[in-house]
């Protein structure tokens, strides 16, 4: 609630929170866009694998040419990073295991690390937190992002004396959408390729969210952060709009779809016929909580509390997110306050490769929004039980043996890899296997 105050103290005495960006897409130009305009603090720099792409991007999002030119962008992100006078090192790669990498670097400098890159903290985000713990440091969740909100609206809950049903968050569902393809995958958004090449639209990108992959890891990280547990064989997508929240997400005995009590879920903004939902929450994030007591649900009536048709359970929810354009948020939380902005700590769930059709020996998978896999949340007991391969490393990697269509990939399904920050990334897998027993 000080966040701006302490900002303005920084300002004031001429000690700006010092930022690097490492990578300078969409989201990073969001946080971009919106870091000029907030006291305190500065972009120290920025590094992107294309400087000039990285330069192009700063003038389309408003910078003037004498802020571009005073600004250093080069390529050299582990220079950047290792620069005494940054304080906070924002990870906005998408690149799992570059992620990981330039994240590990960052802790071994002293420096705070807002991961943008949720796919790199799925992939072993508690590993970071407990070696960020050990450093001094924050490793933090990126405001702004789902994952984050969705952490904070848990934690309100929690800090108010309630326990939390289900978390998570709204997207565009039908099941026929795990096939789709960077090449198919306009048609799902009504767009002709060209359509989406002239809007700067990434396929892949948006496939990801399309598939269903990109809920799978923002689940994962909602579940390894907040203690939360995904469904046993993965999300279910339900559609539902924001007043059927507390009678869809509650236990299925009572009437709901859950499980158990204190599970992640997506919900659909549409109906499994492809009817939009009026009031949907494709955008947003929620939280279902339970009033424990008969005091508790007289209040929840008395004050207009969203409930179940019992009043025992009750939704909170946030329609929108504003994206990159809030980061500024955990940069500032985990320079002045030194606390996150939600941070994964447990290993409760993996998000996993799942075969979109029959795959034969000697392909080459093609990872999160490719045309070979998509990825689904699932419990980490069953993921390391099972060998299952994450989606973050399911990429360039061929198989030495068929995989049939639906069936989760696993690591005896693969060829030796070809190395790289892989490499890492692996290590830190089998690390956060022992952390997690």
């Amino acid at each position: 609630m000080n966040l701006h105050r302490l900002l303005l103290k920084r300002q004031s005495e001429g000690k700006p929170i010092r930022v690097a960006v490492i990578g300078a897409g969409k989201f990073g130009s969001m946080y971009l866009h919106q870091a000029p305009r907030t006291p305190g603090m500065v972009i120290h720099g920025i590094a992107d694998l294309s400087p000039p792409r990285a330069r192009e991007a700063l003038a389309r999002i408003g910078w003037d040419a004498a802020l571009i030119a005073a600004t250093p962008v080069t390529e050299d992100a582990l220079s950047l990073i290792a620069d005494p006078q940054v304080e906070v090192v924002v990870e906005a790669t998408g690149d799992p295991a570059a992620g990981l990498y330039h994240a590990r670097h960052a802790i071994r400098h002293g420096k705070h690390v807002v991961m943008v890159n949720v796919e790199a903290d799925v992939l072993a985000g508690p590993v970071l937190a407990r070696e960020a713990e050990a450093a001094g440091v924050v490793y933090s969740m990126a405001y702004g992002d789902q994952p984050a909100l969705v952490a904070e609206m848990v934690d309100t809950i929690r800090a108010a004396g309630f326990s939390v049903i289900a978390a998570g968050k709204g997207t565009k569902y039908l099941p026929r959408y795990h096939a789709s393809t960077p090449e198919t995958v306009w048609d799902f958004y009504g767009l002709t390729a060209e359509q989406a090449r002239a809007g700067g639209m990434n396929p892949r990108m948006f496939n990801s969210f399309l598939d269903g992959t990109k809920s799978g890891i923002e689940m994962a990280a909602i579940a390894n952060a907040c203690a939360l547990a995904p469904p046993e064989d993965g999300l279910l997508f339900p559609p539902c709009g924001t007043a059927q929240l507390p009678n869809l997400l509650r236990p299925h005995n009572e009437g709901g779809v859950l499980p158990r009590k204190g599970m992640v879920e997506v919900v659909s903004s549409l109906t499994r016929d492809g009817a939009d939902i009026p009031d949907n929450l494709r955008w947003g994030v929620y939280v279902v909580f339970e009033g424990e007591t008969e005091y508790a649900r007289r209040c929840f009536s008395e004050y207009g509390v969203a409930t179940d048709n019992t009043g025992r359970y009750a939704a909170l929810w946030r329609p929108y997110h504003f994206i990159g354009l809030e980061l500024g948020v955990s940069v500032a939380s985990a320079a002045l306050r030194r606390e996150p902005t939600g941070c994964s700590t447990s290993w409760t769930a993996d998000c996993v490769a799942v075969a979109k059709r029959p795959l034969r020996a000697g392909e080459v998978l093609d990872g999160e929004g490719g045309a070979t896999v998509w990825g689904k949340c699932i419990p980490a007991s069953r993921s390391r039980a099972t060998g299952a391969v994450p989606i973050g490393l399911a990429h360039g990697v061929a198989l030495a043996r068929d995989v049939a269509e639906g069936a989760m990939v696993t690591e005896a399904d693969l060829a030796p890899r070809p190395g790289g920050h892989a490499d890492e990334a692996i290590a830190m897998r089998a690390a956060l296997a022992a952390l997690a027993g």
